[in-house]
């Protein structure tokens, strides 16, 4: 039970609670699921739809059931002989009033004893921030907010405290200030809680935390009574922007707090704490220090020696100081509680796995102790697979042609970083020069670089850096980061001017080229050392929001491959490079998960299949397309849509109609094009080019919104609706075909096979939050106890549950030949060998093959029916040379098929449906 023979990955939120999550356990059994993989559990900011926004990690989760609820929720997983993985965030907290230790840093600034524990910076280039945490929360500048009577001072009669109050927002006011807040009622009722207040004791003469609390609980007695409700509603006035005297007192107490009140715009400029990306209502933790590490863990920590958890994943692990150092303290620490686990568990160690988007070429660190990543790196070479290489040049001159943008990939990609580094991360990028300027001030040979030419050139490192990040630690870079920094160094050369090239050298030498731990002066250790991990947690967030959050939105040349984990410049993948891969995998991660849907995938799984036959018929796609902007000129306005966001839409129209969707069906096709225009005004924001999320392009939204609904408009005469629907049924046999075949990869490859809620039927969702929308579990189960399918009834999906049940039940019969079973690529032969794919797997407990079809768009039948005539296979057949003449079975169809010569026939093999998973009879 320790290490999963496949999980299902399960989205918690107050709507689907640990109680409703347990309804689904035995479903998940029957389908032959071994462990639940769980999303975010911890408590989290009060209706978060997805737990990573938590507030407090030494409690689970109230609206999910709370503890009483995860019990009976794991009590029914062990019944039905099951384990459960949790998705864990040991980066960042969502900060706000729910946040206690947030709320006690503010309230007490650097005394606090949580100062140290959120990544801030005490002492910005800012010297109004000194001492101070910047809170951008306010939606207008703070003159204008502060005039208006938006902020003011209210009380909290349960605690005792009073607090700053912005809408929902709530911010408290530094004990310091009670005394003076206190005496301005001037009441003897209060006079023992203000003599607390104004009590310093210790060696630093500053109010102590007991004095203040005996202070808080004096005020709360006296706020109790009548009298001395009065005398705290006449402070409130006081400080009330009602008048022009109350305006100037509260101003100058908000002056005084550890914080300073700002516009929310402000962030991206002048934030002086590291966030997760540029998401400011979420707060970097510094768990890289033990104290942190153990209190942010320890419910984690108890839950796995208790029993209730048998691994986790780890969520962004790139944000953290030293990903490789983390990773191996939690396992051991795992590994210091297991035997303390019930007896009834295995002692077996915990699994651990990572979110890590690995670039092209680029590998998972075996130092870091871990079994592997959540799957984003299989789901992108999947997905590759399924593409036709020849249809990528002619869709590129479609997407230069019709946009009259002629940029490729990485162009739109360098094109984003350089407007991220000046405007969203501008005050993370200006932290981590301002770190490199102070390495260069601590050397005779460096102290005349400018802070100027630094930025110059580190930016175009930044604007160059082909990876996520490196993982220098104190002894500097090993050879896999030399090789990244030298191929950001090789690039960057060409875009900084050439006098500043001998510069550029020398901060990448700060970058870890130099070991920090060789500088004799501890002061130059710790500021080189900083300088490196403000440099490796800004490359993350600006590698994913370039990438993922940018340019995926720009480029549009086929939206299959614009995927979380993929590079779209990497159009297709060689069966011979999956084979290599999936070698690699088993020689390196044996049990690193395999994934081909997430919570954040930007198209559901069968959506990607389903565009990605286009990549085998561009010129009919092309011509299709140029029809669909005739038929729809006269729908477009002077305002919009432009023509790369209308063929973008036109690929998800066509990728995500609903298979059975009849285009007369007006509720139905209404409801589509809801769900499409959520999607689109995500895509346009995100885009970050007509319209953004920090100030919509409002017009252009609408006329696109218009655009959409218009020719989506169900009536006789909407040529372009029947269609679209048209070609869905054309694309919808070839793309049902890659569907199953990348399912059966993911099933059957090196690896542990995870399931996305809800991808056991056909997925048509799109981005967050339509991936999240709930499961039908009924159908589903009611799916699992009918007759198996027939492919003739493929378009309800039960075809795809089918595969699933059958491969999770081989894989339960013959665990070691999966877990710990040789991959052995298969060749192919005949005139349809490049339209399929095969390999087996021997070990212990026998052998399978695999066989899967490659391609299909030219060789199935015109009925619609996703499987390739036996006919058309002709003499094409799997090299099965280690076989001699004998009989096996086909597990999903019964199918008995013989292999004769060491030679399997496709026209057999694959008679009865497009995949097959052959174990001898």
């Amino acid at each position: 039970m320790s290490i999963p023979r496949a999980t299902a990955r399960l989205q918690l939120h107050k709507d689907f609670n640990f109680d409703q999550a347990a309804e689904v356990v035995p479903y998940y059994a029957a389908l032959g699921i071994s462990h639940i993989y769980s999303s975010p559990i911890l408590t989290a900011r009060s209706g978060s739809t997805h737990g990573y926004d938590i507030v407090d990690p030494t409690r689970i989760n109230p609206e999910l059931g709370g503890e009483d609820g995860l019990r009976r929720l794991v009590v029914r997983i062990r019944e039905h002989g099951m384990g459960v993985i949790l998705d864990i965030v040991p980066n960042h907290m969502g900060v706000g009033p729910e946040n206690p230790w947030w709320q006690h840093v503010l309230e007490w600034g650097e005394a606090s004893p949580y100062a140290r524990w959120f990544d801030i910076d005490w002492k910005p280039a800012d010297e109004t921030l000194h001492g101070k945490v910047m809170a951008p929360f306010l939606g207008k500048p703070y003159g204008d907010v502060l005039n208006a009577g938006e902020i003011t001072l209210q009380y909290d009669e349960t605690r005792g405290k009073f607090f700053i109050a912005y809408y929902a927002h709530r911010f408290p006011v530094s004990p310091a200030d009670y005394g003076s807040l206190l005496r301005s009622a001037a009441s003897e009722r209060l006079t023992a809680a203000i003599a607390t207040f104004d009590e310093r004791t210790g060696a630093s003469g500053l109010l102590t935390q007991h004095n203040a609390d005996i202070g808080f609980g004096l005020l709360r007695e006296v706020g109790m009574t009548e009298k001395g409700r009065e005398d705290i509603d006449k402070i409130l006035t006081a400080c009330s922007a009602a008048t022009s005297q109350g305006l100037e007192w509260l101003h100058g107490l908000l002056e005084r707090q550890h914080y300073r009140l700002a516009w929310w715009r402000c962030a991206a400029d002048g934030i002086n704490w590291r966030r997760f990306f540029e998401v400011t209502d979420l707060a970097g933790v510094r768990v890289e220090q033990d104290d942190v590490f153990e209190a942010t863990h320890a419910m984690i920590f108890r839950l796995y020696t208790e029993g209730l958890i048998d691994g986790v994943r780890i969520d962004h692990v790139d944000g953290l100081a030293d990903p490789g150092a983390y990773c191996r303290k939690l396992r051991r620490r795992l590994q210091a509680l297991a035997s303390q686990r019930p007896p009834e568990l295995p002692p077996a160690p915990a699994y651990i796995v990572v979110e890590k988007i690995l670039a092209h070429g680029e590998h998972l660190r075996q130092n870091w102790e871990i079994d592997g990543t959540s799957g984003y790196d299989f789901m992108d070479q999947a997905g590759a697979l399924l593409h036709d290489p020849a249809g990528e040049a002619p869709l590129a001159r479609m997407w230069a042609e019709l946009t009259g943008n002629d940029l490729g990939f990485q162009d739109e990609v360098r094109q984003a970083r350089r407007q991220l580094l000046t405007n969203n991360l501008a005050g993370e990028f200006e932290a981590a020069a301002r770190a490199l300027h102070a390495v260069a001030r601590t050397d005779l040979r460096t102290r005349d670089f400018s802070l100027g030419a630094i930025r110059r050139v580190f930016a175009e490192l930044l604007v160059h850096f082909p990876v996520y990040r490196t993982y220098a630690d104190a002894n500097g870079r090993d050879e896999l980061d030399d090789g990244v920094i030298d191929r950001a160094l090789e690039q960057a050369r060409g875009s900084v001017d050439r006098t500043e090239v001998p510069l550029l050298d020398v901060v990448a030498h700060w970058l870890g080229g130099d070991a920090p731990r060789d500088a004799a002066n501890p002061r130059v250790r710790y500021l080189h050392q900083r300088a490196i991990t403000r440099f490796q947690q800004l490359t993350p967030p600006l590698a994913a929001k370039s990438v993922e959050d940018t340019a995926f939105y720009r480029y549009g040349r086929l939206l299959s491959r614009n995927e979380v984990g993929s590079d779209p410049s990497q159009f297709a993948c060689s069966v011979r490079e999956f084979h290599e891969a999936n070698k690699e995998r088993a020689a390196a991660f044996p049990h690193s998960m395999l994934a081909t849907a997430t919570h954040d995938h930007k198209r559901g799984e069968d959506v990607r299949a389903r565009i990605a036959v286009l990549s085998e018929m561009p010129a009919e796609w092309h011509a299709t397309v140029l029809r669909w902007m005739e038929f729809n000129a006269g729908k477009r306005s002077e305002a919009g849509p432009q023509p790369a966001d209308e063929l973008m839409l036109y690929q998800m129209l066509a990728g995500a109609w609903p298979l059975g969707l009849r285009p007369d069906d007006l509720d139905g096709v209404k409801a589509f094009a809801e769900r499409v225009d959520q999607w689109q005004t995500k895509a346009l924001r995100e885009a970050k080019q007509v319209s953004d999320w920090v100030m919509p392009n409002e017009e252009y939204e609408a006329a696109c919104r218009r655009f959409l609904f218009s020719i989506l408009d169900v009536h006789a005469e909407n040529r372009f609706l029947a269609e679209l629907a048209a070609w869905v049924d054309t694309l919808g046999a070839p793309g049902a075909v890659k569907s199953l075949t990348q399912t059966v990869l993911r099933m059957t490859s090196p690896g542990v096979p995870d399931l996305y809620q809800g991808t056991d039927f056909w997925d048509f969702s799109l981005v967050d939050p339509d991936n999240r929308r709930p499961v039908d579990y009924a159908a589903r189960m009611q799916a699992l106890k009918a007759p198996p399918p027939g492919v003739e009834g493929w378009k309800d999906g039960r075809i795809k549950q089918q595969v699933i049940l059958r491969t999770l039940e081989l894989r339960a019969r013959a665990p070691e030949l999966f877990s710990r079973g040789e991959y052995l690529p298969l060749d192919l032969e005949g005139g349809l060998a490049g339209h399929a794919i095969a390999f087996a797997r021997r070990g212990e407990g026998g052998s399978a093959i695999v066989i899967a079809t490659h391609l299909p768009a030219r060789i199935l039948a015109q009925d619609g029916t996703p499987v390739v005539p036996a006919a058309r296979w002709q003499d094409t057949a799997v090299l099965c040379p280690w076989v001699t003449d004998s009989t096996w079975r086909e597990i999903c169809s019964g199918q008995r098929i013989r292999i004769s010569g060491g030679k399997l026939m496709l026209a057999e093999g694959l008679a009865q449906l497009p995949v097959a998973i052959l174990v001898e009879d």
